[in-house]
């Protein structure tokens, strides 16, 4: 007997490993029904500002997505968002949430398979590195792209927010990069970026930033915006900036209006700067912004406000400066 239950001890203890290797190096965990369903869908996204989510953001989505699955993708983290989605949404067929933590998750065609079938796709915030050292140039982008294309809506926060727009801030550096460093040296060590990782069609020619005035990031949106330039992406840089507890939600054909307690910031660069060089203070004059809250609008497609306010920003060999009265730029 004592023979008998050694040897089964050793063959559970060799077997161990082999069962562990067999557990996917993704997570996902779905609520709602487990049958998929393929209602028709109406493009539109959503750019929010992080910190608390923003209810009407995601019932928006849903219905543009006919209450089909709501899929929220993600680097790191758990699945928070499943029941509070679901919860605000009770007649979506699903929630679920794709944990994409690694490269080779995200060049598995299981997780590509997951994405095709979504009818929102939510890229939660986090670390926006991730998403572009993880998964551009893998299925992930691959799929996320040619669901736009089929015009499902799509929509992100925070870090979400960073990989919507077509130039990307990547955040690659051990922290993120504040206004005071870029202004003093937009080629810093902490002045990271990519592009081309979502094919947005409103968001071609822009670069996001989320977290907006609680951090205080125009000068470093300024910063990013020479950087733009420097690169030869764009000879007129622009920059969309949204503040916490805000979403801007993109209409199809690009009218977008706000939700939320905050602002969003259109920010026009007039041409290239005037100084945008290593180890030199930044001078970039005359920066418009159109600054809209719930009940204004803005029209991607022209570049022109409806409602809220306008005015400029300039920075001077490092110094950040505002046409409004009182001198604040937000």
């Amino acid at each position: 007997m004592l023979r008998c239950l050694l040897v089964l001890l050793s063959a559970f203890v060799l077997a161990a490993p082999a069962l562990a290797a067999k557990a996917p190096p993704y997570t996902y965990l779905r609520v709602g029904n487990v049958a998929d369903v393929a209602p028709a869908t109406t493009p539109g996204v959503v750019l929010m500002g992080g910190g608390t989510d923003v209810d009407q953001a995601f019932q928006w989505l849903c219905g543009l997505g006919g209450n089909g699955d709501f899929l929220v993708i993600r680097a790191t983290g758990t699945d928070a968002y499943n029941p509070y989605v679901r919860d605000l949404c009770p007649n979506t067929n699903s929630v679920a949430t794709l944990i994409i933590p690694s490269a080779t998750a995200a060049n598995l065609p299981a997780v590509a398979a997951i994405i095709a079938q979504a009818e929102v796709v939510w890229i939660a915030g986090g670390d926006q590195s991730n998403y572009i050292n993880f998964w551009k140039n893998t299925p992930v982008q691959s799929t996320l792209n040619a669901r736009i294309a089929q015009g499902v809506p799509v929509g992100g926060t925070s870090a979400g927010l960073n990989v919507l727009t077509q130039f990307v801030y990547t955040a690659q550096a051990s922290q993120g990069v504040t206004s005071s460093q870029a202004v003093a040296d937009p080629f810093n060590r902490y002045m990271s970026f990519d592009r081309d990782f979502a094919s947005v069609p409103a968001l071609q020619g822009v670069i996001g930033d989320p977290h907006f005035a609680a951090r205080d990031r125009m000068g470093r949106d300024i910063a990013f915006l020479c950087r733009v330039a420097a690169y030869g992406w764009s000879a007129a840089p622009r920059g969309i900036a949204v503040d916490e507890m805000t979403a801007l939600l993109v209409a199809n054909g690009g009218y977008a209006s706000v939700v939320g307690s905050g602002k969003v910031y259109f920010l026009q660069a007039p041409g290239l700067p005037q100084v945008c060089a290593a180890k030199q203070p930044l001078t970039y004059r005359n920066i418009g912004v159109a600054r809209i809250a719930a009940g204004d609008g803005f029209d991607l497609s022209n570049w022109m406000p409806a409602g809220g306010t306008t005015y400029m920003v300039s920075v001077e060999a490092g110094v950040l400066a505002s046409s409004q009265a009182g001198g604040s730029p937000y």
